[in-house]
């Protein structure tokens, strides 16, 4: 039988039975944080706090110039500087150094004096000045979303989590459903929509049992599985298969907007708790680890502090790589210096295989299977040969990186790198025409 359930969707092993059973770790931030200045790509920020300044968990320490998001300190302490050091965009980005008092002072990040009877706009504001952002690994500021919302019917939860290994989202939305729900009703709030989907995978029987019961309190948000199938989360797959609609651009054309299920969460914390987004549910999964397992951890946590706490690698000698994120999407980094960011939501650690590519065999699978219907073997050949203008032509800016063509290569040629460098190649060359 084929594993194919329609072009662009394949059947993984998931394997997320390593962590989808063991409650969430709690793990107690170190002794110094370092809070990245970077979001998405964007690494252009105003610093508020100085060296010797005393902060605590939800002082406001920097915010992002260019497309207003704030940054909140995840650790109560003494701010010590700024310095470089390596995140996991495998570039020395700029961090602010906090040592913590472990004393665990806290602030409110934000005050709702009535969050029971907000308008659109309060929430609207609360979205931007807590600084939610797209936790399912985008990391895009969430109020651009419902800047001008005009005829939005549907707010779209994310909850898929298509990746191999995450279970983060799976876990955080059994533990916080009734946050869960909230979060959803204030982004509806936000962009005047009259329903929300919640969407999950199939085959989560525990899930779905609390979504379904949870719902029975709310008239106007609707629990829904889709297909496992990869990449089922990507939200034009996602939009597509729950609505049989496409868009060009944005959900928003066909009156949806989506969100991951956990920035609802985050959302109804931070207008009910004042919290910002200053702690991580993250899965710590992977072949190369002794005990895979979901931790929640401060922001700014060195990801060898966390492995170390889960017990170390499989063996010392361990011959294998980390990859900040899922292993189909995630990028590999070369040390587990760098810490967790705020839409970091998986590491994966994996046993290096000595693969050896075959010769391209034309074969056309790579085409078949993209989600966003592209050619990634002539983007490869455009690549290859540096014609930027080939390249171009192939509409190389649609791809995500979504690590299909890679996947069901039968010659094991790492396609998606090459169409990766293609689309940066590209890029570069339209800032130089500019």
């Amino acid at each position: 039988m084929s594993i194919l359930s329609g072009k662009g969707k394949v059947k993984l092993n998931g394997q997320k039975a390593l962590t989808k059973d063991k409650p969430i770790l709690s793990i107690e931030a170190p002794d110094v944080v370092y809070i990245p200045l970077v979001l998405g790509m964007a690494t252009d920020f105003d610093v508020h706090v100085k060296e010797g300044d005393h902060v605590c968990i939800g002082t406001k320490i920097a915010t992002r110039k260019s497309m207003y998001v704030p940054i909140y300190s995840s650790v109560s302490g003494t701010v010590k500087g700024i310095e470089k050091r390596m995140h996991a965009s495998k570039r020395l980005q700029q961090h602010i150094v906090i040592e913590n008092d472990h004393k665990n002072e806290r602030v409110k990040a934000y005050e709702v004096k009535n969050p029971d009877s907000m308008s659109q706009e309060e929430v609207f504001n609360a979205i931007k000045e807590l600084g939610i952002i797209g936790l399912g690994g985008s990391g895009f500021p969430t109020y651009i979303k419902y800047s001008h919302p005009q005829n939005i019917e549907t707010i779209l939860i994310n909850g898929v989590e298509c990746e191999p290994f995450l279970t983060s989202d799976h876990l955080a939305m059994k533990r916080d459903i009734k946050a869960l729900f909230d979060g959803t009703q204030y982004l509806m709030k936000a962009a005047g929509a009259k329903n929300a989907i919640i969407a999950i995978k199939e085959h989560k029987p525990d899930l779905m049992e609390l979504l379904v019961e949870e719902a029975k309190n709310y008239s106007n948000i609707e629990p829904r599985e889709v297909p496992d199938r990869y990449p089922m989360g990507w939200e034009r797959v996602l939009v597509e298969t729950v609505f049989k609609k496409e868009f060009d651009k944005l959900p928003a054309e066909i009156g949806v907007i989506v969100n991951n299920s956990s920035t609802a969460i985050a959302l109804s914390k931070g207008i009910r708790n004042g919290e910002p987004i200053t702690h991580r549910v993250v899965t710590f999964s992977g072949n190369g680890l002794k005990n895979p397992q979901n931790v929640e951890v401060a922001i700014g946590t060195p990801v060898n502090y966390i492995v170390e706490k889960l017990g170390g690698y499989i063996d010392d000698d361990c011959d294998g790589f980390l990859v900040g994120g899922g292993p189909m999407m995630g990028k590999s980094v070369m040390n587990d210096t760098f810490v967790i960011y705020s839409h970091n939501n998986a590491i994966t650690v994996m046993k290096k295989e000595n693969i050896q590519p075959l010769p391209c065999l034309k074969c056309g699978e790579c085409t078949l299977h993209c989600p966003a219907h592209l050619q990634p073997v002539r983007i490869m050949q455009g690549e290859k040969a540096g014609n930027v203008e080939l390249i171009g032509k192939l509409d190389v800016e649609r791809c995500v990186e979504c690590g299909m063509c890679t996947y069901i290569c039968p010659s094991k040629i790492e396609v998606t790198d090459m169409v990766a460098k293609a689309k940066r190649r590209y890029q570069l060359a339209q800032k130089r025409k500019a």
